[in-house]
């Protein structure tokens, strides 16, 4: 399908203001639609929202899977332990660490004629190399690597070699997170989007055709097959990308071996940290009884599906807000990256409600099945209600992290607030899997990710974006608030109905209802991001002690339709 050419943005690509040039760059090829605008972000949004979601539902369809076809048991546990790998992979090569240092050296390189073509051959054929060695090591260390991350595992065989097929996915998602850095830094989002849907199809085909042969192994083969379609999807349009730009010319040249030296050690530290919070949870589960891997995996896949979706906002906007700072606009980024965080704060909260009131129903619904029986479903239920607490930490790691790493260089700080948030679920995981099993370290994990979330926001004042800290955590508190009411009202729902379909369906309905009517009557309710700002408005009537409603007069963005953005250029103010 040929990508439409209404979904990249209109414009010149801006230069930093005060930035002498020894001639004009060359205009860039015509395109429709502004970087920054309202129009493109609603479009740019819509496109990624509902190719997320299909992405969503057919990580569903791949967990009940193997839920259906291999349970809850060692036989899956074994499996869980490879897809470790993908799971830290796909955060540090894709979602977090590729992205935050390549999609801002991709904006700063647009605006110089003919450096992103430089940028590309400084940097991929070096990514090409670490990685190929990388997964290499990574097939030859298995059996090393499985008895480093679950030492408790009864037979580590299957593990081994599910381990060696998974591997091959430090390749294949290091080239597709790179490409998706720099189609996204282009104004380029449908082809990302579709990755994810790319690799759970290659994921469910091959557990279908190689199931019965090969067992587990056949799912580990399909992250393999995955990881090469995440690959194929973007490719070709990448290449068109950089057909299109102008060719080089003779000037300062990127340097590839400060992107690899000078950017990428914090951002790497961030990101491991990050995602060894899945690391601790399979070492402290190992030990505990057979399954218990499993209903911590499956747990946090559903309970994080409302953070998957928050997050979308940002996915979209953070090209933007790294332009905002290449051009000095760090005030129009303060402003995005605020109405990014409760906008994203909104649609956690709904979400994790929902979860928390409904959790016993949407495991029945989802994975009771099979080889998925009724103290699956309990004891998964169990552990997604404690995962669920922490869902707004991560939304707010994930939003905020953005104001540390937007800047020319990014910072170290985000990686000691995640070393310390860490540590906190290594000490609480070690107390609370004793006390508790799988329901301990999901709670270790929630606390951990929620102190982390407060040691960034207490710190993003001083940073490139300078955020408003009183008036995020005020907004924050007033949304938890709802939120805590919106899931008692849907657990009393889901207590009372049946069966658990419908269960499922009036405690979700309940909980957004009680969560919307929560903040439209709420004293001194945050001042809700556009996208909800229609709803909110319907019911302003209901406001019983409403304060004046809040606008920044200093920008139009606060009046744009649902998605916009603020500008871009101050040339192009008023």
């Amino acid at each position: 399908m040929a990508y439409p050419d209404d979904w990249r943005p209109r414009g010149r690509r801006g230069e930093s203001p005060g930035r002498e040039t020894a001639a004009p760059a060359p205009a860039p090829t015509p395109v429709p639609k502004a970087a920054g605008g309202g129009g493109f972000l609603r479009r740019a949004a819509a496109v990624t929202a509902g190719l997320t979601a299909a992405g969503a539902v057919l990580g569903l369809l791949r967990d009940q899977s193997l839920a259906h076809y291999f349970g809850a048991g060692a036989e899956t546990d074994a499996f869980l332990v490879a897809w470790t790998v993908p799971e830290f992979a796909s955060t540090l090569l894709i979602e977090d660490a590729m992205a935050l240092i390549l999609v801002p050296a991709f904006s700063r390189a647009l605006t110089r004629r003919g450096a992103v073509r430089a940028l590309v051959r400084s940097t991929l054929p070096r990514l090409l190399l670490v990685m190929s060695a990388l997964a290499g090591l990574l097939i030859l260390a298995a059996p090393l690597l499985v008895a480093a991350l679950a030492p408790g595992l009864p037979d580590p065989r299957l593990a081994v070699d599910c381990t060696r097929l998974t591997a091959t996915c430090v390749l294949t998602f290091a080239l597709a997170g790179y490409c998706s850095a720099a189609l996204r830094a282009h104004g380029s989002f449908l082809p990302p989007a579709t990755i994810y849907v790319a690799y759970n199809i290659g994921i469910i085909g091959t557990i279908v055709v190689l199931r019965e042969p090969f067992g587990v192994r056949a799912a580990a083969a399909g992250v393999a097959v995955g990881g090469a379609l995440m690959v194929a999807v973007q490719a070709p349009y990448l290449v068109r990308e950089l057909r299109r730009g102008p060719a080089p010319h003779a000037g300062p040249a990127v340097d590839g071996r400060l992107l690899v030296l000078g950017l990428i050690a914090p951002v790497i530290a961030f990101t491991v940290s990050r995602q060894s919070q899945i690391l601790i949870e399979r070492f402290l589960a190992s030990p505990l009884p057979s399954g218990a891997i499993s209903h911590l995996n499956y747990a946090q896949k559903v309970a994080q599906m409302p953070m998957i979706l928050s997050l979308m906002l940002c996915t979209v906007s953070f090209p933007v807000v790294a332009r905002a700072m290449a051009s000095g606009d760090a005030d129009g980024a303060r402003r995005r990256v605020e109405r990014d965080l409760l906008l994203a704060a909104v649609v956690v909260l709904v979400g994790a409600s929902i979860v928390i009131a409904a959790a016993p129903q949407i495991v029945e619904v989802l994975f009771q099945r099979g080889a998925f029986d009724a103290s699956d479903t309990s004891a998964t239920a169990a552990v997604m209600r404690v995962y669920a607490l922490g869902l707004l930490g991560q939304t707010t790691v994930g939003t905020l992290v953005r104001c540390y790493f937007s800047a020319a260089r990014p910072l170290w700080y985000p990686a000691a607030a995640m070393a310390a948030g860490l540590a906190v679920t290594a000490v609480a995981g070690v107390v609370g899997a004793g006390l508790w099993g799988a329901v301990g370290i999901a709670a270790a994990n929630a606390l951990g990710i929620t102190v982390t979330a407060v040691l960034m926001l207490l710190g993003a004042r001083r940073q490139a974006i300078p955020v408003r800290i009183r008036y995020l955590g005020e907004g924050l508190l007033r949304l938890a608030t709802a939120a805590a009411w919106a899931t008692t009202a849907g657990w009393l729902c889901s207590v009372l109905v049946t069966p658990a379909l419908l269960s499922l369906a009036v405690a979700s309905v309940v909980c957004a209802a009680v969560f919307l009517l929560f903040v439209a009557c709420a004293a001194n309710a945050p001042d809700i991001p556009p996208l909800t700002r229609t709803a909110s408005r319907r019911l302003a009537h209901a406001r019983c002690h409403g304060a004046p409603h809040r606008r920044d007069p200093s920008t139009a963005a606060e009046a744009t339709p649902v998605g916009g953005d603020v500008p871009l250029d101050r040339r192009h103010h008023g």
